[in-house]
């Protein structure tokens, strides 16, 4: 069966779900997307990577990826293989010098794996068929203008709430936001204030 890559194009909070959040990927030179709907801690993990963030401790998956590397393993792909009610089922494709192994993964995790190793996502045709959408239009992709591909807002009200506020609160924001460890609610927040300098 062929696969279909696709890259994270948005990461937002879920319509659907209360204290979920979706990633959605899209299809590489197409206009299909994939919406996935996942956990809190999966989307800090992936937001974490997406920005190149150095929190101060590892996080599961950072404690991952060193494992992996301190035994040679490396992250060749991730497939997402499987659609069954509603959830999405996941492979990691791994490699060390003596073998090729694909191992079961929530999807999550998967992909907070693969931004962290730059390796590619795929699917295949018949999932993108069963739970893809089409964009008809090209222009109409998500996106930031920091050098995240994904669009986060905050949980705290969304990007409204945070362009009522002063520079000097949301910098004062930033700096509580970072001591919890609330990396999606820095993006938001750190955007606002980029976009503020832009003017």
């Amino acid at each position: 069966m062929k696969k279909i890559e696709l890259e994270i194009v948005a990461l937002s909070h879920s319509i659907t779900q209360t204290h979920s959040y979706a990633v959605v990927l899209g299809e590489i030179n197409g206009l299909r997307r994939l919406p996935i709907v996942i956990g809190g801690f999966e989307a800090q993990a992936i937001a974490v990577a997406l920005e190149r963030m150095n929190p101060s401790r590892p996080l599961t998956h950072d404690l991952m990826k060193n494992f992996m590397m301190a035994f040679n393993v490396d992250l060749n792909e991730i497939v997402i293989n499987d659609l069954q009610e509603g959830i999405f089922y996941s492979k990691l494709v791994c490699s060390s010098s003596n073998d090729t192994v694909e191992i079961d993964s929530r999807t999550s995790d998967a992909l907070a794996m693969a931004v962290r190793f730059g390796c590619p996502i795929y699917t295949y045709e018949t999932i993108l068929v069963q739970a893809g959408v089409l964009i008809e239009d090209e222009n109409k992709k998500v996106g930031s203008s920091s050098g995240l591909p994904a669009s986060v807002t905050s949980e705290t009200g969304g990007s409204d709430n945070l362009k009522t506020m002063s520079t000097k609160e949301l910098t004062s924001l930033l700096n509580e936001v970072l001591d919890q460890e609330d990396y999606i609610k820095a993006i938001a927040i750190r955007d606002e204030l980029k976009s503020r300098e832009d003017k």
